[in-house]
């Protein structure tokens, strides 16, 4: 499985249609990240920049995963293969066994 890091940028004014898709694109990410396709999502402070990484075999395939967000047609996507994607995953605190 290849990572790819996505550099999407936002539309300078956000619509009434785009704020009321906010929801349904959190579900979607939400439910891509619980599969393990989307690994990071993270939004500039100044909401002017949108930053993800998917997991698949292809650029195709992160392009898949990409048209299937509900605010698509709102953004422009620049998408780059990564050679490693470290990152600290849920950390689970360890059993005392006293």
């Amino acid at each position: 499985m290849n990572h790819y890091m996505l550099n999407i940028a936002l539309p300078a004014r956000l619509t009434e249609e785009f704020v009321l898709l906010i929801p349904r694109q959190r579900a979607f990410v939400n439910e891509k990240m619980t599969e393990g396709i989307i690994t990071s999502y993270s939004l500039a402070k100044d909401r002017s920049r949108l930053w993800t990484t998917i997991a698949a075999e292809s650029e195709g395939g992160v392009m898949a995963v990409v048209n299937e967000f509900p605010l698509r047609k709102f953004f422009k996507v620049e998408v780059v293969e990564l050679l490693f994607h470290d990152h600290v995953g849920v950390i689970l605190p360890q059993m005392s066994l006293n």
